[in-house]
């Protein structure tokens, strides 16, 4: 359940020996926005909130405005400002930068007070809504697998992106060489980040509770401990900041790219969820095995289990831009690198794209959907907003399970063929009648929608180092 927040009257005191407050929102990749500003400013503020220029919702991850201009943010509306709404609940310090006091933000509509709608805090909060008018709740857990990069000495006073304009991308030397997941000893290698990674989160409240090395060069992955679905998304993104900031001080760039090598397994961004009811109980546990059950499988789910899932597996075609949302995305969902690539579902099966854990593998009061489809360049904030509303469509309408589970050894199935391309997924998201319009309304539809075109189109006009490679002399 979300954490009470500290009131108004308190700030004073819990701020008494700060002169500064650093405060942060996020945009639709995901990417912290923020600044520091005086105490005085801050408890000025706190109440009401301040101007936040809109233009974080006009430009793209490079500060680049969108070809098209959408509604939020444009030059006929002068890219004004929004309204940046301190949540005091979400009150941390940080621990890299001498314990300065850190809040997120939501952003609203200056004029009508509701949330931006392309806010990702915002869009998670209106989902969490509809499962209010039961007294529902959710839990999440996210899991992050990541590439590390060794800095190269002549590139340490500058960012990896300044590197790479002069330097091709396999310049950058992996943290450990080869394939060892669940190594004890490569961590060894590097002991000391290891550790401070994983002791920052806990200092920073956005706690490991697994951490270990995955199968690829340098690549590690965490688990964040369970929490309720909000505090999950801000965990989620806030982890990656921990991780950005401390990897400075060891020369080290991590990178949460879905795909950053080819021929190697990519960067998969798990998120775990369940619904619980006011009292705290699992909603999707079956208090008694189920004695014909439509599939094995699905024995010990309930029935509103059943439904939620139902909706993931018939929506999750139309909303694919959020689960992967770059033109790299698409690199990783591909045969053969276990990551998903259909519409498919089974009990603790690894290959499909929702793995439903559940008994007699797991104690009831753990069954859960975990979504694979993600990589680790998604918005938390997004993907858990997605599989909440697809999954209280199904719930809502009573839909039945569209399709088998997986066998075992099963790969894809006969299931939907998700999208291969950003392009392919996103004239899917906007067309007229998705799903994605109906569970997220045409404004949010439209301006993330939006948001993607610029991407593609970036793409479309990029030249390429295979295209160089393959055509400089040959044609």
């Amino acid at each position: 359940m979300p954490t009470p927040a500290i009131t108004l009257d308190a700030l004073p005191a819990l701020l008494e020996h700060d002169t500064c407050v650093k405060l942060a929102g996020v945009d639709v990749d995901g990417i912290l926005r923020g600044k520091l500003v005086s105490k005085k400013k801050f408890l000025s503020v706190a109440s009401a909130g301040f101007g936040f220029c809109s233009v974080i919702f006009g430009w793209d991850m490079h500060d680049k405005t969108y070809f098209r201009e959408l509604a939020v943010s444009n030059a006929q509306n002068g890219y004004r400002d929004i309204l940046a709404v301190p949540d005091l609940s979400s009150f941390r310090r940080i621990p890299w930068e001498g314990n300065v006091p850190f809040f997120l933000v939501d952003f609203k509509d200056p004029d009508t007070g509701a949330p931006v709608c392309a806010c990702p805090r915002g869009l998670l909060r209106g989902v969490l809504a509809r499962l209010g008018e039961k007294s529902w709740g959710a839990m999440a857990g996210a899991e992050y697998e990541f590439y590390q990069f060794k800095t190269p000495e002549s590139a340490k006073c500058a960012s990896p992106a300044s590197f790479l304009q002069s330097n091709t991308p396999q310049s950058l030397p992996s943290l450990t060489e080869g394939m060892f997941g669940y190594s004890l000893t490569r961590t060894v290698h590097n002991k000391d980040y290891f550790y401070d990674v994983f002791e920052t989160c806990q200092k920073f409240a956005c706690d490991i509770e697994g951490w270990h090395t995955e199968s690829g060069p340098g690549v590690f992955e965490a688990a964040l401990e369970f929490k309720e679905v909000l505090q999950m998304a801000d965990r989620a993104s806030l982890f990656k900041y921990v991780v950005k900031s401390v990897s400075t001080k060891y020369g080290i760039t991590p990178c949460f790219m879905a795909k950053p090598r080819q021929n190697l397994p990519g960067n998969s961004g798990h998120m775990h969820l369940s619904l619980v009811n006011a009292s705290g109980a699992n909603i999707f546990a079956r208090p008694t095995t189920d004695p014909s059950p439509p599939w094995a499988d699905v024995a010990n789910l309930s029935d509103v289990g059943r439904h939620f899932l139902a909706g993931i597996l018939d929506g999750l075609p139309d909303v694919m831009p959020l689960m992967a949302p770059t033109v790299n995305s698409y690199k990783r969902l591909v045969e053969n690198f276990w990551a998903p690539v259909t519409v498919s579902w089974g009990l603790e099966h690894r290959a499909a794209s929702i793995r439903l854990i559940a008994p007699p593998t797991a104690k009831a009061g753990a069954t859960r959907f975990e979504v694979r489809v993600g990589g680790a360049d998604t918005n938390p904030f997004y993907v858990l907003a997605a599989v909440l509303a697809l999954g209280w469509r199904g719930v809502q309408k009573k839909l039945e399970i569209p399709c088998a589970p997986l066998g075992k050894g099963e790969e894809g199935g006969s299931g939907v063929r998700l999208a291969r391309s950003l392009r392919e997924a996103n004239e899917r998201f906007m067309a007229a009648g998705s799903v994605a319009r109906e569970v997220f309304g045409d404004e949010f539809v439209d301006h993330f929608g939006g948001t993607r075109e610029h991407e593609i189109r970036l793409w479309d006009e990029a030249v390429t180092d295979w295209e160089v490679q393959r055509y400089i002399e040959t044609v």
